[in-house]
């Protein structure tokens, strides 16, 4: 509802103003006295002694003696008149500032329930806004436990079971058969959906979890940045500072030190600390990072010798990829 300008301005009882002073005071009165005493000296003084001389020195010297000590009796009495309305009228402006005051306070404690409402319902926003990636996971994790369910359920699932035991116990491996992960799905699977419509992110995250070794890292990854999201630290308000594909490749060679030391490009002091302390006081994260921290080593060393710049560049630039800058910086891992 729209607020008149009019009805959201403060409103005072300004004071009453104050009461016309009297035409006549007792300053007033005092300088009427003190000249008429004075103008009666001077005459019985003019009348009693006289002055000699000419005529014009004498009206001269009469007009001195007798009006200009008038004169300033009358200039005092004014700078008090003047002296007293300052002061009365300084006392007015004072009650009305008061007043004001007291009326913006007033105005400011009847609005402060409608403010507050506002700021909490813009601060659900932006909750909502960062949990979108938590969302879409857990949708993922669902979408997944269903499929598990019908597969078993399904008429060619005991088959398909007995199948895989006689390969298990011919000694090979399950994920042989299966089909190689392209890099792009490697990459996609990493930073997973978007938003819960996101369909080729899902795609590719089904993709990724057929494959054991990629599914072990989506894993400690989804469980690392869910571990993150409560401290309120989200991959997507980091902004890191990208590397070379080139220093990607020598990590994933095995070298360490300085001169990969740019790949911990996460320069975001509040995330920094509150890893740090998690790092320090949770034995569970603590345990979840490192693994992490290996898995995501590995996958590296797996995915550079076929992965182009352009593939490597994107994978730096990935959700996974910042949470292992952010934990890997903590934890040393590029000293």
């Amino acid at each position: 509802m729209a607020v008149d300008p009019r009805q959201s301005r403060p409103t005072a009882q300004v004071a009453p103003p104050a009461r016309d002073m009297p035409g006549v005071t007792g300053v007033e009165r005092m300088a009427v006295g003190l000249s008429g005493l004075w103008l009666l000296i001077a005459v019985g003084f003019f009348l009693l002694v006289g002055i000699d001389g000419e005529g014009g020195l004498r009206f001269l010297l009469t007009l001195m003696v007798v009006f200009l000590p008038v004169a300033m009796i009358w200039v005092a009495a004014m700078a008090l008149r003047a002296t007293r309305v300052m002061r009365i009228e300084a006392q007015r402006l004072e009650t009305a500032v008061d007043a004001l005051r007291k009326a913006y306070v007033q105005q400011t404690r009847d609005a402060a329930p409608e403010t507050s409402a506002a700021i909490a319902k813009k601060l659900d926003e932006i909750a909502a806004t960062q949990k979108k990636t938590e969302t879409a996971l857990a949708m993922f994790t669902s979408t997944r436990a269903r499929e598990a369910v019908t597969s078993r359920q399904s008429p060619g699932g005991p088959a398909h079971n007995e199948t895989d035991q006689q390969d298990l116990a011919l000694g090979t491996p399950a994920e042989a058969f299966a089909k190689p992960l392209s890099n792009g799905d490697f990459i996609r699977a990493l930073n997973f959906p978007d938003t819960a419509e996101d369909e080729v992110g899902f795609a590719a995250l089904r993709r990724a979890l057929k494959h054991r070794p990629s599914a072990q890292l989506v894993q400690a990854s989804q469980d690392v940045l869910t571990l993150l999201s409560q401290d309120g630290i989200y991959m997507d308000d980091l902004r890191p500072d990208m590397a070379r594909p080139e220093l990607w490749r020598r990590f994933a060679q095995g070298e360490r030190g300085r001169a990969v030391a740019a790949l911990g490009g996460v320069r975001d002091r509040t995330s920094l600390a509150l890893t740090n302390t998690r790092m320090k006081e949770d034995a569970i994260f603590r345990d979840a990072a490192h693994h992490f921290l290996r898995l995501f080593d590995k996958g590296l060393a797996r995915f550079e010798p076929e992965a182009s710049d352009t593939d490597i560049q994107a994978l730096a630039d990935t959700r996974s990829a910042r949470a292992f800058m952010l934990i890997g910086r903590v934890t040393g891992t590029f000293d």
